[in-house]
């Protein structure tokens, strides 16, 4: 019963459980090397899991044993480094930026007031309630574990509880440095316990995420002061105008913390699910799926590994990149690369959750559905199933109507057409890679406009909700 549970919390397709003999085209099982407790607070839901993969074939020989074989652990340790490998990245910050020093507060060692749970949460932190003891859940329903006390995070990050976020403690307790993880930006919960605190749903985007709030939290900020050769309050203010499910990745390539207009130069969190046959990953392409692990894990995350992408030697493009060679990383030892094709094969994995029952008009989505594909011409670029383009799928920013300035940005200078599955997921926050259009009814009235397809209201309204239903 242990074991199912774990599989269940995959959210793999199947869950990829081996039962069966060879003869009958299936396999025994595979444990899994789960961190999470099963005793913790959402554990009894998962209970009676099971599923079983079919082998296609009259038989089954043992080659195909081997391929499950090796796909079941690879998933197995690319779930583990999405949801728990820093790759070395607490030298970053935890030692250089010294935010656990912050997250402490000086009554516990630290600086500042610290951070409580309360305050954690509220700047889109999660905590995975199966690895929170049953006492302790107790203690929080019933008040008796302060959410309002510092002491009360460094009890969740010594259970590794904090989605994205692990603290690294020194033999007498104390919190000494700390590092992030894939999952910090790219998983959230299902809120089944309290808001922020749930079951974790790998490859979500966490929309409630305030990155710059956080980083901003660290006492030393010179790690990015001396990156970018500006002072501290401009890094500062940078930082604040990004605000809750946003981040800017090409800020230490570039060097622009705002649009022309003065808006934020940071784009929204995707979600890392839906990803299986779509070419390029980021909403401007920048490259595969695995490429822009390498690129976060490296640049971003500022762990410890091998990255090559001559592309950022443009000092024109990216002046900052140029300057600080950000293209030709190496460590020794490489704490990424070994890493980065089990994370590749889990993410792949990560389907797009169907949309919940209720949540969208079935009758209207079907007639969405062929608007769709039809007067409506979404399907030109959304191509079913991937719903992006086989291929390569970029455009000009010309052709879908909207400037250039994320676009140019990336070396490529076009935005990709985003895949479209799971869309009810990530409402919050807008749609395409700055939220510029609140809802989904802005994103067909400009693209009615854009194209001149003269859809009538009724028409709109039923692609939105084929739109929801995806």
């Amino acid at each position: 019963m242990k074991q199912s549970r774990k599989w269940k919390r995959l959210g793999w397709e199947g869950s990829l459980m081996l039962l069966g003999a060879l003869a009958a085209g299936a396999f025994a099982g595979i444990g899994s090397c789960d961190q999470s407790k099963t005793s913790g607070i959402g554990a009894s839901s998962a209970a009676g899991a099971s599923g079983t993969v079919a082998i296609p074939g009259p038989a089954t020989n043992s080659q195909d044993l081997s391929v499950i074989q090796t796909a079941v652990q690879s998933l197995t340790n690319g779930r583990q480094t999405f949801r728990f490998d820093t790759f070395g990245d607490e030298a970053f910050w935890g030692d250089a930026l010294k935010l656990h020093q912050a997250i402490e507060g000086s009554a516990n060692g630290g600086v500042g007031p610290g951070v409580s749970p309360k305050t954690a949460l509220s700047v889109g932190l999660k905590v995975d309630a199966d690895v929170v003891p049953a006492d302790v859940a107790a203690g929080i329903k019933s008040g008796a574990v302060d959410l309002d006390d510092p002491k009360t995070t460094l009890a969740l990050l010594k259970l590794n509880a904090v989605v994205g976020v692990t603290g690294i403690f020194a033999a007498d307790g104390s919190l000494k440095s700390m590092g992030i993880q894939c999952a910090l930006c790219h998983s959230t919960v299902d809120d089944s316990f309290l808001p922020g605190i749930g079951r974790r749903l790998d490859g979500w985007a966490n929309r409630d995420l305030d990155v710059g709030a956080i980083i901003s939290l660290a006492p030393d900020l010179s790690p990015f002061t001396q990156l970018l050769q500006v002072d501290d309050a401009t890094v500062r203010k940078v930082l604040a105008a990004w605000g809750p499910g946003k981040f800017d990745a090409e800020l230490g390539l570039d060097g622009k913390g705002f649009r022309p207009d003065g808006k934020t130069a940071a784009t929204l969190l995707p979600p890392a699910f839906g990803m299986a046959g779509v070419a390029l990953h980021t909403w401007t392409g920048w490259g595969s799926v695995t490429h822009w692990n390498a690129l976060v894990a490296n640049l971003e995350m500022h762990g410890k590994g091998t990255f090559f992408d001559p592309r950022l030697d443009d000092a024109a493009k990216f002046p900052v990149a140029a300057r600080a060679k950000l293209g030709h990383v190496t460590n020794d030892p490489d704490l990424i690369t070994p890493k980065l094709g089990d994370l590749h094969l889990y993410q792949l994995a990560l389907k797009a959750p169907p949309a919940p029952d209720g949540s969208f008009d079935a009758d209207a989505a079907k007639r969405g559905g062929a608007l769709f594909e039809g007067k409506a011409r979404c399907a030109g670029c959304h191509v079913p199933p991937i719903y992006s383009e086989p291929g390569w799928p970029m455009h000009l920013p010309a052709e879908i109507g909207i400037d250039d300035f994320q676009a140019n940005r990336a070396p490529d200078g076009r935005y990709r057409t985003s895949p479209l599955k799971g869309l009810h997921t990530h409402m919050k926050g807008g749609f395409y890679h700055d939220g510029r259009f609140p809802t989904l009814a802005d994103v067909v009235e400009h693209y009615d406009s854009v194209f001149g397809l003269g859809l009538s209201a009724g028409e709109k309204a039923d692609v939105i909700e084929y739109l929801k239903s995806l």
